[in-house]
């Protein structure tokens, strides 16, 4: 095995995702070798998205199953206390979203390794379309130099030194060596399919890669919306809220198995790549490069020579020559022809170009930067982006089960709110010590409210004990006052008069009082004679 090889090893992820069964629609099995373009491979990945839909349905049929069962079996109402066990419910609705903030914990996460993986690959393709534009630039730059430039100043060369026969065969032998660096740079492969097809292929993964993250970045925000929306919910007990967190709860469900889906199909076509990357590259590339080529940049072993040797050494052999020749002609046939010295350094100076184009055109064909590049994308997809979607897929089944979780805590919160408006409408409005009915009687006319509660309808020791004497006297505080003043911090004075209702005895303010004597008195004045003292 080549030493460079050795530098990517697959991780233990993609041989655990390689190995997960490929079973088409039908339940046929499927090669594991990644071949995007076949219908029976692309038939595996979406029966990885469909087992996802599976267990989506399961999920639903459950809760619902739950949620029946739950409005079914009620509780007899006589069991049921003014104080609710609500304490299961709280620490249940707890617990949800302790999971709700660890999935999108864990999906930020991932959704940032996998962008990161992402963007590594881009980086290495963008480098890799670099080298070849490079390369493509090099040889037609020296390809038109040899055809066109030199041609011309031989051309003129050949007019000029029309007389001299040995002048005119060593132009030939520059010409017939041109010929011979045009046809060995020809070997180079053009580069030029291969870059659009990599330019396309980066500009493509960059724009799903954008939507991708976002997508997620925008359900991390809808699920920490609605862990914010139950928490809400349950503490101010409003049904109107528990309501919208169900609604969007069952919403962020369907979400989460669909990204579930996506990313177990991604996770398991990235992985079936990873296992062989250089067999797919030897696929896609046998119509456009050589097999040699393509091995020699996907192994890059040191033992193993370059294709381009050959093609470089005459390259650089031819070039030495031309120099050789021009350098003689300027020594030799400038003094006698002076017009030949402008042309021949021309030539000259078109050769050093040359020279210094071909120790760039040798830099870039070596391995060492195309497979450098090479190992920075497999590690960005295998190493990052496949981590990111194991990561992801994490956060889908975390919050598949939170959200689930708070739909089945639905029915106990509901109640829980039921209780509560329950326990308020358990108060008597007659009752005294509620302070709903004080605010509701401190709006109502006092002359009205006294005319029912003066009533001598409940008899006549009320009305004797009543005495005027005895009511403005100087008398300690009564124990009912005492009561209020410890409980309440200060006395309080009730506004409407008590009589005849068997509660503790009032202490009216004095301005209550006063009135209150006032009418009582006109009542003794006119039912005197009937009832005498």
């Amino acid at each position: 095995m080549p030493a460079a090889r050795v530098e990517y090893i697959a991780p233990w992820w993609v041989v655990w995702l390689h190995s997960v069964p490929h079973l088409g629609l039908r339940l046929q099995p499927v090669d594991s070798t990644f071949r995007p373009r076949d219908e029976s491979y692309q038939e595996s990945l979406l029966f990885l998205g469909l087992v996802a839909a599976v267990g989506l349905g399961l999920n639903l049929v459950l809760l619902a199953a739950y949620l029946v069962c739950v409005c079914c079996c009620r509780q007899d109402d006589a069991v049921q206390t003014k104080r609710p066990r609500s304490c299961c419910v709280t620490w249940t609705a707890v617990v949800a979203a302790l999971i709700c903030c660890a999935a999108v914990g864990v999906g930020f996460y991932g959704n940032s390794e996998a962008n990161d993986g992402v963007y590594q690959l881009l980086y290495a393709l963008d480098n890799a379309n670099h080298t070849f534009s490079g390369i493509d630039v090099l040889v037609s730059g020296t390809t038109q130099k040899m055809k066109v430039d030199l041609e011309q100043h031989l051309a003129r060369l050949g007019e000029i030194f029309a007389t001299r026969g040995d002048y005119l065969q060593t132009l030939k032998f520059l010409q017939q060596t041109a010929g011979s660096i045009i046809a060995q740079i020809a070997g180079v492969p053009v580069w030029t399919e291969v870059t659009e097809e990599l330019t396309e292929l980066a500009n493509q993964t960059s724009s799903v890669e954008y939507y991708r993250w976002l997508s997620y970045l925008l359900l991390f925000v809808l699920d920490l919306a609605l862990c914010l929306l139950a928490c809400l919910g349950l503490a101010k007990r409003s049904r109107c809220l528990l309501a919208s967190m169900l609604c969007c709860g069952v919403l962020a469900l369907l979400f989460s198995w669909t990204s579930l889906a996506v990313d177990a199909a991604a996770a398991v076509g990235t992985s079936d790549f990873c296992a062989a990357p250089d067999t797919f590259i030897l696929n896609i590339t046998e119509g456009q490069v050589r097999p040699e080529v393509t091995q020699y940049y996907l192994y890059c072993s040191q033992s193993a020579s370059s294709p381009f040797q050959q093609a470089l050494t005459v390259f650089q052999r031819s070039l030495t020559a031309m120099q050789i020749q021009v350098a003689g002609l300027l020594q030799f046939a400038v003094p006698r022809f002076p017009t030949a010295e402008k042309d021949l350094l021309g030539i000259q100076l078109l050769l050093n170009s040359s020279e210094s184009g071909l120790h760039q055109l040798t830099a870039l064909l070596d391995c060492r930067g195309l497979h450098k590049d090479y190992l920075d994308a497999l590690a960005g997809i295998c190493y990052d982006g496949l981590e990111g979607l194991l990561y992801l897929g994490l956060f889908s089944l975390l919050a598949a089960l939170a959200f689930s979780i708070m739909i089945c805590l639905g029915p106990g919160a509901w109640k829980h709110c039921a209780t509560r408006d329950r326990d308020y409408d358990d108060i008597d409005d007659d009752d005294p010590f509620n302070p709903q009915a004080r605010r509701i009687a401190t709006h109502n006319p006092p002359r009205g409210q006294l005319r029912s509660f003066c009533s001598y309808s409940s008899g006549l020791g009320s009305q004797g004990s009543l005495h005027p004497a005895q009511t403005i006297s100087n008398a300690p505080v009564s124990e009912y006052m005492n009561q209020a003043a410890l409980f309440g911090g200060n006395p309080r004075y009730e506004n409407v008069p008590l009589i005849g209702r068997g509660s503790p005895p009032p202490t009216y303010s004095p301005s209550m009082r006063a009135t209150y004597l006032s009418v009582a008195d006109e009542h003794l004045r006119h039912y005197g004679n009937e009832f005498p003292g």
